[in-house]
């Protein structure tokens, strides 16, 4: 991680520090949205989580059950829990639990005695948050992102309570189950993972069963897979410059969902063929990182890799491109920078661009490029999927190198004895440890 002189290294490894400037992040945050919450209107896609909750209140609709939804089921959660203060301040609400969720992934940050840069990561974690700006507070994504943060985290010393983590961020929102099975296959706790998992999914499956759903269980499913390349998808590109250019292609408003999407030539020949080559590239990754178990590579690194390697196929092979995706690689990089600091320098440069560009896209220049396909806003947009692909290939040159057979000593599901301070703790490969009060208390 970055070099700092030693006073100013002890001052901002402070908890006390590091909390407060994640305070001021926040509050930030709340500022941008006090107009909103003061006026009793929602943004970005909390208009949609609050209807929807007082549909069911109100007229007892509830959606994944009594009508197919594009979310899994435990998505309704944290909507209810945001109606707290009410219909008129339920942006306050969301924006709080938000805020909770964020706070509860910056302490195990901090807190967790396996992390050799946890206040360094708990930063770059705050810093992302403040780059993507209304998109953490304003999408679904905010609520599962710190929930893989803690879980990627926790796996090292309790690899049951991250599978419980992740497959409850799972059924919220689909994407963390990338790194559940990033976690199945390179745990040496693999049984207990399973079961964590398995019994938190037939919970929800039980839920929407005796609700009398059980038809709209995987409706969410049917509703990704009907839509069409949207404006901003990594591999839209190609289609997208068709457009500017008036090459056979024309964007396409999606009113069902709210989205604006490619439409002919080249866009359509893509999606046809996306869908495959995400299960052709899930099952390459996975494969893998199974051959780098069975070369006793550091396991920890093969968990945290693969992850990263299998949430960026499920961006870069998806025919939606929403902004709100590029929580998802931020959340795995931030913990696994807190293991690994230096070792991930590069997803870590890449990701503070990639998220400026996507904010400065969404929603500051969007409006320009559905009007006029501004060539400049495309450019910009396609350097910002071209980051995505030099990132999704970083990890999986990772993983092919991972295959050569290094030996470690430490692996996920066996790592206890990092929280106990036990020196064969820390692979016998990475570099020592710089001396800091990286974890100094307050």
């Amino acid at each position: 991680m970055l070099m700092l002189p030693l006073d100013l290294r002890n001052f901002l490894s402070r908890k006390r520090c590091v909390f407060a400037i994640c305070a001021g992040v926040h509050f930030l945050s709340f500022l941008f949205l006090i107009p909103d919450i003061t006026a009793g209107q929602a943004n970005g896609d909390v208009v949609l989580y609050r209807e929807w909750v007082y549909q069911g209140l109100n007229e007892g609709v509830w959606q994944g059950i009594d009508v197919a939804w594009v979310y899994p089921i435990a998505a309704m959660v944290p909507m209810v829990v945001a109606a707290t203060f009410g219909h008129h301040l339920y942006m306050l609400g969301w924006f709080v639990l938000c805020a909770i969720l964020n706070f509860c992934a910056v302490t195990v940050l901090l807190r967790s005695r396996t992390l050799r840069f946890g206040w360094q990561a708990a930063y770059l974690f705050i810093l992302l948050i403040l780059i993507l700006g209304p998109l953490v507070f304003s999408r679904i994504d905010g609520i599962s992102a710190p929930f893989v943060v803690m879980g990627l985290v926790v796996a090292a010393t309790r690899p049951a309570v991250a599978s419980l983590l992740l497959s409850l961020a799972t059924w919220i929102k689909v994407w963390p189950a990338g790194v559940v099975m990033a976690l199945v296959l390179s745990s040496k706790a693999r049984l207990r993972v399973l079961i964590a998992g398995i019994g938190v999914s037939a919970i929800m499956v039980m839920a929407v069963v005796l609700g009398g759903g059980a038809r709209n269980l995987l409706g969410f499913i049917q509703a990704q897979g009907d839509r069409g390349m949207q404006l901003e998808a990594p591999l839209t590109t190609p289609g997208l410059w068709q457009a500017v250019l008036r090459q056979g292609t024309y964007i396409y408003p999606n009113t069902d969902i709210d989205t604006m999407e490619i439409r002919g030539s080249l866009a359509d020949q893509m999606s046809a063929i996306l869908n495959p080559l995400l299960m052709i590239s899930v099952f390459g990754i996975a494969l893998l990182i199974f051959v780098g178990v069975r070369s006793d590579a550091n396991r920890q690194d093969l968990f945290m890799v693969g992850g990263l390697a299998l949430v960026m196929a499920m961006i870069v092979f998806n025919k939606v491109g929403s902004p709100q995706f590029m929580i998802w690689p931020a959340a795995v990089i931030c913990a696994a920078a807190a293991f690994r600091g230096r070792e991930w320098t590069i997803p870590v440069v890449l990701m503070v661009p990639i998220c400026g560009l996507t904010t400065l896209i969404y929603p500051l220049l969007y409006p320009q490029l559905l009007a006029s396909l501004n060539p400049g806003v495309a450019a910009l947009l396609t350097i910002r999927n071209i980051l995505l692909l030099i990132m999704f290939c970083w990890s999986l040159l990772k993983l092919w190198k991972m295959m050569g057979g290094a030996k470690f000593s430490s692996s996920v599901g066996i790592e206890r004895s990092a929280a106990e301070g036990h020196p064969m703790a820390r692979p016998i490969d990475s570099p020592l440890p710089l001396r800091s009060p990286a974890q100094a208390p307050d």
